[in-house]
């Protein structure tokens, strides 16, 4: 109990630094082995506009019975290192401007995006069009912060308790899953996200009220729209990636390790998500939050 009081005056402490947290009641799992072994899953969001107070009863409870924090990414407080890699795997020559790669139909609307965001056709000459696409992606979403993201302050409570820490793909695994991806498939990733900045304002507000509320119905219809449409892009980053993880969470468990796994909400949605793929390998789970 000495571990969840620290991490409960942690909690209280980043409260009150900084501007009023939103009520919030995320998702949680709880999964039960054949051996009596247990983990927890809980959905997370890596950006948001304001903080949120995910903290609860359920929350706390699974902190002070877990062993293992597993994550996406473990190291997400050094951005030098993330533009260092990211441009290591998004740099090479010869790609010609970006709206060469899009269709003569769409490409008043990519360049209206590129200015409105102020970014250049030129400037990604030598850039891959999945980096192309995340970079637009990213500036379009402005206004919300990594800063207030889940993942983050679960890690700063499993830092502040010593809970080791364990990541299921980490930075450059993550950013390779795009950077394998066929061209076809890319240039499909940059015209899902160009479609997305033309739909209407407000979607990034209804999904975080969709975490906010654990609205789990919500939350899958958002993994069968944009580029999670298309099946190419839904395998890659959405099933396969669960199904990878899947084999490190089941191989935790056998090793005796209780994990809790804070990965994106969506990562938990519908038949590909990774209560149903648990389920399905025989361990019992059911919701507590």
């Amino acid at each position: 109990m000495m571990r969840l009081a620290v991490s409960i005056g942690l909690a209280l402490l980043i409260a009150a630094c900084g501007p009023r947290p939103d009520p919030a009641e995320p998702a949680l799992w709880q999964v039960t082995g054949r051996d009596g072994g247990k983990a927890w899953l809980f959905g997370t969001i890596h950006s948001l506009e304001r903080p949120a107070q995910w903290r609860g009863a359920a929350i706390d409870r699974a902190l002070d019975e877990a062993d293992l924090l597993m994550v996406e990414i473990s190291e997400i407080d050094d951005p030098a290192a993330h533009q260092a890699e990211f441009a290591r795997l998004a740099t090479s020559p010869g790609h010609g401007t970006l709206s060469r790669r899009v269709e003569p139909e769409v490409r008043p609307a990519l360049l209206d995006l590129l200015a409105r965001n102020g970014l250049k056709d030129s400037q990604f000459a030598h850039t891959e069009t999945w980096a192309a696409a995340l970079t637009i992606a990213q500036a379009e979403t402005q206004e919300l912060s990594s800063e207030y993201g889940i993942d983050r302050a679960v890690m700063k409570v499993a830092m502040a308790i010593g809970m080791p820490v364990e990541e299921l793909e980490g930075l450059t695994g993550q950013l390779s899953i795009f950077d394998q991806l066929p061209e076809t498939e890319q240039r499909d990733l940059l015209g899902a996200i160009l479609s997305e900045a033309g739909a209407p304002d407000g979607q990034s507000a209804d999904l975080a009220a969709a975490w906010r509320k654990g609205d789990m119905k919500l939350i899958e219809r958002e993994t069968e729209r944009g580029m999670l449409a298309d099946p190419e892009l839904r395998a890659a980053l959405f099933i396969e990636r669960n199904n990878r993880w899947l084999g490190l969470i089941v191989s935790a468990m056998k090793q005796g390790k209780r994990p809790l796994i804070a990965v994106g909400a969506a990562h938990m949605a519908g038949a590909d998500g990774l209560p149903a793929l648990l389920s399905n390998s025989g361990f019992a789970v059911r919701r507590i939050q």
